[in-house]
Formats: structure tokens, C-alpha cells, sequence
């Protein structure tokens, strides 16, 4: 087993995507089944996302799943990746994270992100506009202020005043600078653009001041990790999210996941083509042996604390094969 590799946390971030033939609820019923199993695997956390008005997303509602997802295992930590906290009031996201904590004490993490909405239609449906995002510096202070007690509003969040959760900040665009100055865990990706991942990692720990939250920087990379016998089959793993990201691009809507060999046997454009070759490359798959290696090497170039796998596909069977062998590899 790899050093490096060896000392890093492990964990799985679960979107809900909807498969073709499949309902939204059965979605959200394989994330909860999902949780269990890498929880038996030796996962550190089972976290899940939100989004709103998205075809292929069945998790619109990260705190409500969150629960059902903790009330279904035992010793695994639960979360968000993430709230996103421009599309809610952060008195009522403190309290739905200090019901949490009180009913799950000691394994709920608080993951907030800065995203107001993929669409106009959906930023209109919520009440927001993308400059809502601008104020997410102060939407987290306001937040993390009803968990400490120091809201100038004389009210106290019920029951999450004096409960310690931990805070996460997803690092889109200038969430790395926030979260350094806020002094809090930084979660970011993706695999794919190691550069700017690096240089993200690296503003984070030069600019990251102590808080009453973190003594120190801590750093979650989060990508596509896909494992399998061999290499065409990992492949084959990212092939059912490839295309509906291609698709996502040159028809503007995200679709459920179709099964790898409906893609496979697809006539696409040039333009759908290229942006489902692109969809392909850059992520972690193959081998446990050939990904063991690659995730060192990322770990070296990152020194990251943690890694959150993400991946999404089509076959669930396919899906948990790749994350027991993921973890014969981290956590033999």
C-alpha cells in the first residue's frame, strides 16, 4: 500500500442521479442503500447535494436526505456537499443542522457551497439572482454566528446554538480565499484540472487564518475515482455521466443516466463527440493497482487530507464493485 495514500481519509459523495427507467424516488432510495454499504467498507463520510429543477438529480433536499441517510447506518459521518447556502435564510440552515447534530450527535458535517442555481428559470423559482452568491462571505458568518450565540438579532437558533458542527467550504471560484479567511475545511475539485487544483490548494494554505473552527488548513480533494477489473471496464464506469454532461451542453437540459451500451451505440455530432470524449479524460479509472499509483501521485502534488469520491453511473452494481475495490486499496 502507498504512504501517502495509506494516512488519507476516503469518502463518497452521493448527487442521487436518476437513471433512465428509473424514478427520482428510486434514486434517492440506492443513496441511502449506498450509504450503508460504504459504510461497511470503511468510508470516513457519506455525503449528498443539492439541486434544484435538474432532470437527472433526484437530491433537491440535502438536510431531509441527510437524515434518512444517518438514521440508515451507524458509525459513518453524514453530510452536505453541499448546502448551498445563497438559496436559503442561515437562521433556518442552523437549525436544520442542529437537528441533525441533536438526533445524530458527533457524525453530522455542515458542507455549504456559493451556488445560486444552474438556470434563470430555477434562480427565478428560488427567489435569487446570480449576484446572490457575492454575499456568501457574510452568509456563512451569519451562519457559523447562530451556532456561537452572537447573532445581533437578540433571537437564538433552536436547537443549534452551542452545538459544534463542522463547517466545510466548497471552493468554486473564490471559495478557497473564503474559506482561508474564515479559517475552515476546504473541499475542492476536480481531478480532472490538477493545475488549478494545486494552485486552489496552495492560496487556501497561504492565506488560511485560525478560527475557533480550524487550528490549522485542512484539504478535501474531490473528483471521479472509477475502478474495475480492467481498464475498459472502469471506462465504461464514467461513460453513462460523460454523455449526459455532453448532452447537459448542447441542449441545455441534464439528463437522467442511460445505460453505457445506449451511449456506446449513439450517432453523435462532432460538437457532442468531442464534449463526451472530454467528459472521459482526466478522471482517476482503472485498475485498483493502476488508480492506487494515480492517487499517490495526486496526493504528493496536493498533500490533501482527504479525498471525496463522487462518481456517478448508470449500473449500481458496476458502481459499488468500483468503490470495494477502491477501498481493498485505501483501506485494506
Amino acid at each position: 500500500m502507498n504512504a501517502l495514500t495509506a494516512r488519507t481519509r476516503f469518502s463518497v459523495l452521493d448527487r442521487s442521479r436518476t437513471r433512465e427507467g428509473h424514478s427520482p424516488g428510486a434514486a434517492l432510495r440506492d443513496t441511502v442503500a449506498l450509504a450503508r454499504e460504504v459504510e461497511a467498507l470503511g468510508y470516513h463520510r457519506f455525503w449528498v447535494s443539492e439541486h434544484h429543477g435538474v432532470p437527472g438529480v433526484a437530491g433537491s433536499a440535502p438536510t431531509v436526505l441527510a437524515a434518512a441517510v444517518a438514521a440508515a447506518t451507524r458509525t459513518v459521518r453524514v453530510g452536505t456537499g453541499g448546502v448551498m447556502l445563497p438559496n436559503h435564510r442561515p437562521l433556518v440552515v442552523a437549525e436544520q443542522f442542529g437537528v441533525l447534530e441533536s438526533l445524530f450527535p458527533g457524525r453530522i458535517d455542515m458542507g455549504l457551497g456559493r451556488s445560486v442555481g444552474f438556470t434563470d428559470g430555477v434562480r427565478r423559482a428560488l427567489g435569487r439572482g446570480k449576484d446572490d452568491a457575492d454575499d456568501f462571505s457574510a452568509q456563512l458568518a451569519e451562519l457559523l454566528g447562530w451556532f456561537e450565540g452572537t447573532s445581533p438579532t437578540g433571537v437564538r437558533a433552536r436547537p443549534a446554538e452551542g452545538l459544534r458542527v463542522p463547517p466545510f467550504v466548497l471552493a468554486m471560484g473564490e471559495g478557497a480565499e473564503i474559506a482561508a479567511r474564515t479559517g475552515l475545511p476546504m473541499v475542492i475539485g476536480d481531478l480532472r484540472d490538477r493545475d488549478r487544483m494545486r494552485r486552489g490548494v496552495d492560496r487556501y494554505r497561504d492565506r488560511f487564518r485560525p478560527s475557533a473552527w480550524a487550528a490549522e488548513p485542512y484539504v478535501v480533494i474531490s473528483g471521479t475515482v472509477a475502478v474495475a477489473a480492467t481498464p475498459e471496464a472502469a471506462r465504461r464506469l464514467l461513460v453513462p455521466e460523460a454523455w449526459s454532461m455532453a448532452y447537459s451542453r448542447t441542449h441545455g437540459s441534464f439528463p437522467p443516466l442511460p445505460p453505457a451500451e445506449a451511449v456506446e451505440g449513439r450517432t453523435m455530432t462532432a460538437k457532442e463527440r468531442g464534449l463526451y470524449e472530454s467528459g472521459l479524460a482526466g478522471h482517476l479509472a482503472g485498475t485498483a493497482e493502476q488508480v492506487a499509483d494515480e492517487l499517490e501521485s495526486v496526493l504528493k502534488e496536493t498533500a490533501a487530507d482527504e479525498v471525496l469520491v463522487t462518481t456517478s453511473t448508470y449500473d449500481r452494481t458496476a458502481l459499488l464493485d468500483s468503490y470495494r475495490r477502491l477501498a481493498s486499496v485505501v483501506n485494506p
